[in-house]
């Protein structure tokens, strides 16, 4: 569904990502693993256009979109999360779950800020990811993991085909983070295609189906979650023995 190619960002002399080339299956949960400083996130700003690249190409379902501006991407059926939560603090998280909503056409500008088929259709996803308690809660009132909850609402308003996560497990408890996983794989399960960045190896060698790793900004290994824990070169370049076999 995604493929990258020859992607690159430079900023004067660094070269935060150079020549990045991989795929995400259509339908796959797709790994992209690294240290930081790796490229990851840069990569995946260059990939939603929030960054503009210095070359290379992104597809998406045989369609280039490397040019496009981030509300046409999203237009295609690609949307992502951020590191940081984006919500806005003085909306309630239905309010910051419906302006996610996909604006079809200019005639959607003269409809209710609210309609009853957005809102019937954002409790519907919070009652899904099991949030619909906090609904009508100030979006500055929330807890780092309802936030990152609220994120992943907000992303599935827009009715993607692919989505981005960016470590959308960091900072969390243990229990959210089972939850979290829960959510990614029925969302996968449902035919959602997933790329994710995420430093939880534990987490990535569960939940994904191929793993692509990179460092100093160039892609090093792409395989299976075994063959990527196997690899000696990914070991020994960076990652110190820290992928150790699943439980």
């Amino acid at each position: 569904m995604l493929e990258i190619k020859g992607l690159c960002k430079y900023f004067g002399g660094i070269r935060a990502v150079d020549q990045c080339t991989f795929k995400a299956e259509t339908g796959k949960i797709t790994a992209l693993i690294g240290p930081n400083g790796a490229g990851k996130t840069t990569a995946f700003n260059c990939i939603s256009r929030t960054m503009t690249p210095t070359k290379g190409e992104v597809w998406l379902d045989g369609e280039r979109i490397d040019g496009f501006r981030p509300h046409q991407i999203t237009a295609r059926g690609l949307s992502r999360t951020f590191q940081i939560s984006r919500n806005l603090a003085d909306m309630t998280v239905l309010e910051n779950v419906i302006c996610q909503s996909r604006v079809k056409g200019w005639r959607d500008l003269f409809k209710p800020a609210m309609s009853d088929e957005e809102i019937e259709k954002a409790l519907g996803i919070l009652e899904f990811l099991g949030i619909t308690r906090i609904a009508h809660e100030d979006g500055a009132n929330l807890s780092y993991g309802q936030k990152k909850l609220m994120d992943l609402a907000a992303l599935l308003m827009s009715d993607p085909k692919i989505i981005l996560l960016d470590e959308p497990a960091g900072g969390v408890n243990p229990t959210l983070l089972e939850e979290i996983i829960g959510h990614i794989r029925k969302l996968n399960e449902q035919g959602l295609t997933v790329l994710i960045v995420e430093h939880n190896m534990e987490l990535i060698m569960r939940l994904s189906h191929r793993v692509v790793v990179m460092a100093y900004g160039s892609v090093i290994a792409d395989g299976t979650p075994d063959e990527v824990r196997s690899d000696p070169a990914v070991l020994d370049a960076y990652l110190g023995g820290a992928l150790e076999p699943a439980a």
